[in-house]
């Protein structure tokens, strides 16, 4: 038994035992250094990985040498955008640049391309700050080695992926060049527009120099061109290309290369710029606008057109193509010295699908660029189908007869004072009498298409022209009826399209197919009809038109015996415009001839449109088999007197077959030469067609 003494003592003791020691476990801590390192040690190796391959791979091959091609409709080269490195690009060492190109470039495009690795972080916000105070895009975000990666080896996709490869090759060409190897390749692959790569190939495109000797005003010119190319040209607008050179020279100024007299001398100097070469191929003018609609309709870039690689597939048809030029200078030299300077204008047209397949913009690419296809003009009595079309739609019909003398009409102008307009036919030749629709349209009666447009309304017409396609400024006035507002030969085709297909409008395009350089298309033309006229109303007005060529009467009667498939048209004269407009079911064309300045015409001058015309026709359809075009279901066909516009007896000495809208037929019976037979029952059921109705109205049965 213990004694409380021992007890205590016990107690004491194991009250200052000290405490046993726990197991020691491994914390988080270490866990965490232990992935450090392994990590450090994994980049370490990766980036010396990724430096040795940066340092020792080749670097992929440049794709500057990649130019688009044009192709025709059946796949034939039109021509090459660019023709390649040798006759684009001519390298140049940096020691031959002046100065003010380098300094220039610098100052535009990377201010600090000495001072950084290749990519210069603080260089884009800067940019991007200059360029947000100035309101347009002043300085690039880019650097100097970053564009050279891009115009040497990538396209201008804006994806992640380009933009990670773009990253890869800067810091490869920084590795494997020096800052000054840089800046040369760079001046020399460049594109400064009109297909020319390099500061060499530029200074001859635009100056027609050698680039060491260029001067201050032209270098600081040429430095502002690979913004944009385009919008910046020269050529096109040299205001914008002088407003460029000014922001170039403020940048000099403002990094210390020119003082600021320097830089207003330079901007005050007269510059000579380079007449513009005459490009290679089929079919300048056409490829010019097959260009402009790349850039302005489908949204390719400058670069990828010209280093890009596509393939465009045009709509054009070599064979009319050539038929168009040879028409042209076939006629042309039949006039005399003295209208050397004239110009003229073909455009042909598929009217079922709006494909063009061929254009001649002028006499001679090389003395003018200018497309006078696209140019307004006067379109004269061309405008009048316009007017009788919006006339068949109310209530007119072919037995419509108004009296052809010289009339004069009051209407109000825009401020609503009243005017006075004297009508007067060509010649001042009158018939002084009633005359029938289709008489009007063979003859050009304008006393006729005045009276018509008066009658139904100015404003009718103005609504019809704008569904139809034309985008002039018209007026309602009764001079809407001659044409007096002006329209590009492309607008009058595609109004006059839907009295050839039926009643359908469609769109005049150029461009069929878009492949990049894969052989992937892109982009494909995709066909649009829009039904906007009743059928049987094309039908009609085509139908009278056709007296054009065929009436003795008609303006365009004298080329008929050069092409005598079934066709309509309408010729239109002004005192400086010539047109002829005509038109197959396969194909309409329109012609234009005149003076750049609005120099008069003589009668010879005015004439020879239509010649042009028909040997074109001619020629285009040519393997195309004739047939006519289609009657609609909904017109009958019916012989009247074409001077009462009744329907006509066996003693009408004159039977004039016509088509109208079912339902608005004439009733009654020619009161001149009434029927005393039953024969007239016969005449009034005649509505057979084919070559039935042909055969007995040829032999008058």
């Amino acid at each position: 038994m213990k004694t409380p003494y021992i007890e205590e003592l016990e107690d004491n003791v194991e009250t200052h035992r000290p405490p046993r020691k726990k197991p020691r476990r491994r914390g988080p801590a270490m866990w965490f250094w232990k992935a450090l390192v392994i990590f450090l040690m994994s980049t370490i190796a990766f980036g010396a990985f990724f430096y040795l391959y940066l340092r020792y791979s080749d670097l992929p091959p440049n794709k500057i040498a990649n130019p688009s091609a044009l192709v025709a409709g059946d796949g034939s080269l039109l021509t090459n955008l660019v023709k390649g490195t040798d006759s684009n690009r001519i390298k140049v060492p940096l020691a031959d640049i002046p100065t003010f190109i380098i300094d220039g470039t610098l100052a535009v495009e990377d201010q600090q391309f000495y001072h950084h690795n290749g990519i210069n972080p603080a260089g884009i916000a800067r940019a991007l700050w200059v360029d947000l105070k100035s309101g347009q895009v002043v300085e690039g975000g880019s650097t100097i080695t970053q564009q050279l990666a891009k115009n040497l080896f990538l396209t201008q996709d804006q994806t992640l992926t380009r933009k990670l490869r773009e990253a890869m090759l800067t810091i490869q060409l920084e590795m494997n060049y020096s800052k000054d190897e840089i800046l040369e390749q760079y001046l020399n692959v460049i594109y400064y527009g009109h297909g020319a790569y390099g500061v060499e190939m530029a200074a001859k495109t635009y100056f027609n120099k050698d680039v060491q000797d260029l001067d201050l005003a032209e270098s600081s010119l040429l430095v502002g061109l690979p913004k944009g190319p385009s919008l910046y040209d020269p050529f096109l607008d040299f205001n914008k290309a002088k407003e460029r050179q000014k922001i170039v020279l403020d940048l000099m100024v403002g990094q210390g290369y020119l003082t600021q007299a320097e830089a207003t001398r330079a901007f005050a100097e007269k510059i000579e710029l380079a007449p513009q070469k005459t490009p290679t191929g089929t079919a300048p003018y056409f490829t010019d606008f097959v260009s402009y609609q790349l850039k302005n309709t489908y949204g390719i870039s400058d670069d990828d057109l010209y280093r890009g690689g596509l393939k465009i597939q045009t709509t054009l048809d070599p064979k009319m193509q050539a038929a168009a030029e040879q028409a042209v200078q076939d006629q042309l030299k039949k006039l005399p010295a003295t209208s050397q300077n004239m110009q003229v204008s073909l455009i042909a047209m598929d009217p079922k699908t709006g494909a063009v397949k061929a254009m001649v913009g002028g006499k001679d690419y090389k003395q003018s660029s200018f497309n006078r296809a696209l140019a307004k003009r006067q379109p004269g009595s061309a405008f009048k189908p316009v007017v009788y079309l919006t006339a068949l739609m109310n209530n007119y019909t072919p037995a419509t007869r108004i009296k052809s003398e010289q009339t004069t009409f009051t209407y109000k102008d825009d401020q609503g004072q009243e005017k006075t307009y004297d009508v007067h036919n060509y010649g001042n030749s009158y018939l002084h009498d009633y005359i029938p629709f289709r008489q009007a349209i063979a003859r050009s009666d304008n006393v006729f298409a005045v009276t018509t447009i008066m009658d139904i309304g100015p404003e009718k017409v103005i609504n019809t022209a704008k569904a139809l396609g034309l985008t002039g400024d018209m007026k309602p006035y009764p001079s809407l009826a001659l044409g007096v507002f002006p329209e590009s030969p492309l607008e009058m085709i595609k109004a006059y399209a839907p009295l050839a297909n039926g009643g359908y409008k469609v769109n005049p395009h150029v461009v069929q197919q878009i492949e990049d350089a894969s052989d992937r298309t892109i982009r494909s033309f995709e066909e649009q009809r829009e039904s906007i006229l009743d059928p049987g109303v094309s039908y009609i007005l085509t139908d009278m038109m056709k007296s054009v060529y065929t009436s003795p009467e008609g303006t365009g009667y004298r080329v008929h015996s050069m092409f005598d498939r079934p066709a309509a048209g309408k010729s239109g004269t002004t005192d400086t415009d010539a047109w002829m407009i005509g038109y197959t079911p396969d194909l309409i064309t329109a012609v234009w001839v005149g003076y750049d300045k609005d120099q008069l015409l003589s009668p010879t001058e005015s004439y020879v449109a239509a010649p042009i015309w028909a040997q074109f026709m001619n020629a285009a359809h040519q393997g195309i088999e004739p047939h006519d075009f289609a009657q609609p279901s909904n017109v009958s066909e019916l012989y009247i007197d074409p001077h009462t516009g009744q329907l006509a007896t066996e003693n009408c000495p004159e039977k004039q077959r016509e088509f109208f809208l079912t339902g608005s037929e004439p009733t009654e019976w020619c009161e001149t030469h009434p029927s005393v037979t039953s024969t007239a029952k016969n005449i009034t059921n005649k509505t057979e067609s084919g070559l039935k109705s042909f055969w007995n109205w040829v032999t008058g049965n």
